[in-house]
């Protein structure tokens, strides 16, 4: 950890693209970029990461073959000033090269899954910014004791906000961007 508040104290006036692209990898991992200004992201918790993983599963299921489902990447949603965020789920264009940064253009549909840290960030934050970039569908999983709900978005290419398609309590079964049935119990 003090290898990491070194670091940030070095780049405290914030960091462009070439500052980012220089980072180790074990420092990206860690943290966001929002107008330059470095977000330092806690580990989630096994919960967290038990239902990003299998949600993922289900939706790399689903999606057939023109599209992949990462976990926890980058996605460059702006150069200037630098807007780097990770989304918990990524569902984006399956003939992308390994070597591009993945950007709003190539990303399908986008989840977060909300902590009790990042409930802002969750809400209103990141949707904005994912609208305003033009991602398509955007889905929100809010976990309360046992259960989950699936907040599901479709962009309004109008207004580029998110209008709400569904809140799932018990099943999560939509036609779009793509056909999937999940038995929310089985995520948890």
């Amino acid at each position: 950890m003090t290898a990491l508040s070194d670091w940030l104290v070095q780049h405290s006036d914030g960091l462009t693209v070439a500052d980012y692209e220089a980072l180790p990898e074990e420092v990206c991992r860690r943290i966001e970029i929002v107008d330059g200004a470095i977000v330092v992201n806690p580990a989630p918790r096994r919960p967290h990461q038990t239902i990003a993983r299998r949600l993922a599963n289900l939706l790399e299921e689903a999606c057939g073959e023109n599209y992949a489902v990462d976990t926890d990447v980058d996605l460059r949603l702006r150069d200037v000033p630098l807007l780097n965020r990770r989304p918990d789920i990524v569902v984006y264009d399956a003939h992308l090269p390994y070597d591009v940064v993945l950007r709003s253009e190539h990303c399908l549909l986008l989840v977060e899954i909300m902590s009790p840290g990042s409930v802002t960030a969750d809400q209103i934050d990141k949707p904005a910014e994912y609208a305003a970039s033009g991602i398509e569908h955007f889905w929100r999983v809010e976990y309360h004791r046992s259960a989950l709900t699936v907040f599901t978005y479709q962009l309004d290419l109008t207004t580029r906000t998110y209008q709400s398609t569904g809140a799932h309590v018990d099943n999560l079964g939509v036609a779009t961007p793509f056909a999937v049935s999940v038995d929310l119990s089985k995520l948890h």
